[in-house]
């Protein structure tokens, strides 16, 4: 689910109860009948950090972590999941706090998640991977890659940011979730809401990541956005420039869901940016 649709569920909780050990080889992800994130033929439970991670795992092969945005699931990796187990052991987990992976705690913050993927990582004993994170999933990744260099081969992004503002946001709607944000607090405040604006409470008041601090980042980095994605365009070259083994991609007549409006060519775009090397055009190569 992406952050647009977070804020419609969020409105609509204002006038009802919304509800909210591991294989290392596994057979490959199939489009038939497979229900992604509620697979009882592989789901599973870590007790990660205070809480239980949900996650799934398909495939074989090198390790690859995909995750999630903000209010959203290992479902929607629908398009992507069946593609990349071919060749690699895909990891999905319903990050704190979403999905199946419910935390009663008050606070969240992408630090914490990003330690949890760590985490999980550590106990499926996984030294290091590739990443794909879409939106708060892409934050995700830079703080996993900042915070834990080792563990992150190489990721891939889409429409992640690294502040909360009009200067990475589209200003009006920013400031539509802002004062949605503030709305929930005339309604009673039932433990769904309470989640809810848990959740809500990340994208209006989070990430606080400087242009800096991405020098941490140690990993080639593709990142991807819409020409017309909620996070600004120019944000997202913002990010790729900061970053030291960066390529950008922007993806035309795409709002923020670009993984499912250009499946196949993000999976195929994504896929190759794995298997080569990085190459950093300088010098007399810009002219080619």
């Amino acid at each position: 689910m992406n952050r647009l649709k977070l804020v419609l569920l969020t409105l609509i909780i204002g006038v009802s109860t919304l509800s909210v050990s591991a294989q290392s080889t596994l057979p490959v992800a199939s489009t038939g009948s497979t229900v992604y994130g509620n697979n009882a033929k592989v789901g599973k439970y870590a007790n990660i950090r205070g809480f239980r991670m949900y996650y799934e795992e398909y495939g074989v092969g090198k390790p690859l972590l995909i995750i999630h945005g903000n209010g959203g699931s290992i479902k929607d990796f629908k398009n992507q999941i069946p593609y990349f187990a071919k060749n690699y052991r895909v990891i999905l987990a319903d990050s704190r706090a979403q999905g199946k992976s419910v935390d009663p705690g008050d606070s969240l913050t992408y630090e914490m998640m990003a330690d949890d993927f760590n985490a999980l990582l550590n106990t499926l004993r996984i030294d290091s991977c590739y990443v794909i994170g879409w939106s708060d999933g892409g934050i995700n990744g830079l703080l996993l890659a900042m915070r834990h260099p080792e563990k992150v081969k190489k990721l891939a992004i889409t429409g992640a940011n690294l502040w909360p503002d009009t200067t990475a946001l589209e200003p009006k709607l920013f400031h539509w979730i802002v004062s949605n944000n503030d709305s929930l607090a005339t309604v009673a405040q039932t433990p769904d809401v309470k989640a809810q604006k848990k959740l809500l409470n990340l994208m209006v008041f989070n990430p606080h990541i400087s242009t800096a601090d991405l020098k941490k980042v140690s990993c080639p980095t593709l990142v991807i956005g819409g020409d017309n994605d909620v996070i600004l365009p120019r944000h997202t070259l913002e990010i790729a420039e900061a970053l030291p083994k960066s390529y950008l991609w922007i993806l035309p007549n795409s709002g923020h869901s670009t993984l499912i409006r250009y499946k196949d060519q993000f999976n195929q775009e994504v896929g190759e940016f794995f298997k080569k090397p990085y190459r950093k055009v300088k010098g007399l190569s810009q002219l080619e």
